[in-house]
C-alpha cells in the first residue's frame, strides 16, 4: 500500500507544478517527493567510476615500464622547446602495456600546441611531477592549433597524476582579447574511463581544464587557479560528457569555477571549494536558437565564497530543450553576490538581446540545506520565460542573510515549493489554481485509498 501512496505522490510532482511554499502538502508526502526526486538524480553513493583502482606511482614503478621525457631530449629549463621529445615520448608510451610517462619534478618544460591521440595500450599513467609550460606569446602558437594547448584524444583507462603543474602562460592572452583567439589548456577529448589526481592547472589562456565528449572521468584534489579578472579562465568545463565526477577540488578564476554545458549528464561534484570566480554553473544554453540538455548533475557539500554567483543556471532566449533533474546540497556561500540563481534571459552580449518565445525548459530543481551570505539584496533569483516557465524547484532549509541589510527572493514565471526553514521566505514561487483544485484531489484520493501513516521508504 505505501508503494502505491509513493507512486501517485510522485505522479503528482510529474504532471503538476508544486504549490507556492509548500501550503496544503501533508509533511509525508512531500518527504516522499524529496526521495523521488533524488532517485531521479543520480546512482547515489556506488563507485561506479572506480575503474581505475591501480597502485601508486611509488609502489607500482617496479612493474611498469617507465618512459621518461627527459630520455627523449627534453631539456626542462623553462625556455628550450620540448614539444619534439613529449610527442616522442608520448609515442612509446602509448604503444606500451603499462607505461609510466614520467614528467620529471624540478624542472619547466615548454610545450606548444599538442594533440597526443589514442588509442593507447592497456592501462597508460601519465605522471606529472614537474612543471609544463605554455609560450608565453600568442603569435607563436600554430594557427592550426589556435584553440587548445594540451589535448589528450581517444584515451581509454588512463591516470593523469602527479604534484606537477600545468601552467598555460595566459598573462598576453588575456590581454589581447577577451573573446577570440584563445586557447583551452588542456582538454580530455573523446575518451572514457580517466583518472586525474593531485594536478595543479594555473593561468590558462582561457578554460584551465576541458572535459569532452567523454565517459566516466573523475577528478579528484586537484587544484585550478587563475587571476579574478582574467576573462573566461573557466576552471572545470564539462561539454558533451557523462558519468562524470568532481571531488575535493579547490577552484579559484576569473569565469565559472565549474561550468556544464550542453549533452552532459550523470555529473557529481563534491566536496568543491570556489572563489574567487562565477560560481558552480550550468550553461549557458540555448545560444543562437540551439538545443540545450542537461540532466542528473549533483552538488553535494561545497563552499563558495567571494563569487560573483553560486548556484546559476543560465540560458538564452530562443533555446530549447531542457535542464532537469538537479539537486544541490549542503552549500555554504560566503559574501556570494548571487547566490541561487536561474536566469532565462541570460544575454552576454554588447548589445541588448531580443525578446524570444522559446526557451530551455528547468524543472526539477532542488536545493537542500544552502546557507551563508549575500553580497545582494536578491539571495535567490528565479528570472524564469513567461512561455516556458520553471517547474518543480524544491527549496529545502534554506538560510541567506547579509550583513548589511534584508534579503529576499525574487521570481518571475517560477512554481515550486519550499518547505523547512526558508530565509528569504520564497512565497513568490506560485502555482495556477487549477493546479491547486487537481493537487487537492489527488491528495484526497490518497486519503480515502488508506489512513496509514506513510512510511519514508528508500527507493
Amino acid at each position: 500500500m505505501n508503494n502505491l501512496l509513493i507512486s501517485l505522490s510522485f505522479l503528482v510532482l510529474l504532471l503538476f507544478p508544486l504549490t507556492s511554499a509548500g501550503k496544503g502538502f501533508p509533511h509525508d508526502i512531500l518527504e516522499d517527493l524529496v526521495e523521488d526526486l533524488q532517485v531521479q538524480v543520480v546512482e547515489e553513493e556506488g563507485d561506479e567510476f572506480e575503474v581505475l583502482d591501480w597502485p601508486s606511482w611509488e609502489s607500482a614503478r617496479g612493474n611498469k615500464v617507465l618512459v621518461n621525457v627527459d630520455a627523449f631530449g627534453a631539456v626542462g629549463d623553462g625556455v628550450s622547446d620540448d614539444t619534439q621529445a613529449f610527442v616522442d615520448a608520448w609515442k612509446q608510451a602509448c604503444s606500451m602495456p603499462k607505461s609510466v610517462l614520467l614528467v620529471p619534478q624540478g624542472r619547466r618544460y615548454l610545450v606548444n600546441a599538442t594533440r597526443f591521440k589514442g588509442p593507447c595500450a592497456d592501462k597508460l599513467v601519465i605522471q606529472i611531477e614537474g612543471t609544463i609550460v605554455a609560450p608565453d606569446e600568442p603569435k607563436d602558437w600554430d594557427p592550426k592549433s589556435m584553440r587548445s594547448w594540451l589535448s589528450f584524444y581517444n584515451l581509454t583507462q588512463a591516470l593523469f597524476q602527479g604534484n606537477g603543474v600545468i601552467d598555460g602562460s595566459g598573462q598576453k592572452w588575456w590581454a589581447a582579447s577577451c573573446k577570440k583567439n584563445k586557447s583551452n589548456a588542456v582538454t580530455i577529448d573523446s575518451s572514457s574511463a580517466v583518472r586525474v589526481k593531485g594536478l595543479t592547472f594555473q593561468n590558462s589562456q582561457q578554460m584551465n581544464f576541458a572535459i569532452a565528449r567523454s565517459n566516466a572521468v573523475r577528478v579528484t584534489d586537484v587544484k585550478v587557479s587563475a587571476p579574478e579578472d582574467s576573462p573566461n579562465t573557466d576552471g572545470i568545463h564539462i561539454t558533451d560528457s557523462t558519468n562524470v565526477v568532481l571531488q575535493n577540488c579547490k577552484i579559484g578564476t576569473g569565469d565559472d569555477c565549474i561550468s556544464i554545458v550542453n549533452g552532459s549528464s550523470n555529473i557529481k561534484m563534491k566536496n568543491i571549494y570556489c572563489g574567487p570566480g562565477h560560481g558552480i554553473s550550468i550553461g549557458s544554453l540555448g545560444k543562437d536558437n540551439s538545443t540545450g540538455i542537461v540532466e542528473k548533475v549533483v552538488v553535494d557539500k561545497a563552499f563558495l565564497r567571494g563569487t560573483t554567483n553560486g548556484l546559476r543556471i543560465k540560458t538564452w532566449q530562443g533555446g530549447s530543450g531542457y535542464v532537469r533533474a538537479v539537486r544541490y546540497q549542503d552549500v555554504r556561500m560566503d559574501d556570494v553576490s548571487n547566490p541561487i540563481i536561474i536566469d532565462q534571459f541570460y544575454c552576454d552580449s554588447p548589445k541588448s538581446c531580443q525578446n524570444q518565445t522559446s526557451a530551455v525548459e528547468i524543472s526539477q530543481i532542488m536545493y537542500r540545506n544552502i546557507t551563508g551570505t549575500s553580497k545582494s539584496e536578491k539571495a535567490m533569483k528565479f528570472a524564469c520565460s513567461d512561455t516556458v516557465p520553471c517547474t518543480r524547484i524544491i527549496l529545502n532549509n534554506i538560510n541567506l542573510q547579509r550583513s548589511d541589510g534584508t534579503v529576499e527572493t525574487f521570481c518571475n514565471s517560477a512554481a515550486g515549493i519550499g518547505y523547512g526553514y526558508i530565509q528569504p521566505s520564497a512565497e513568490c514561487l506560485s502555482s495556477s489554481d487549477k493546479d491547486k483544485i487537481i493537487i487537492q484531489k489527488k491528495q484526497e484520493e490518497i486519503a480515502q485509498t488508506s489512513t496509514e501513516h506513510l512510511i519514508h521508504t528508500e527507493l
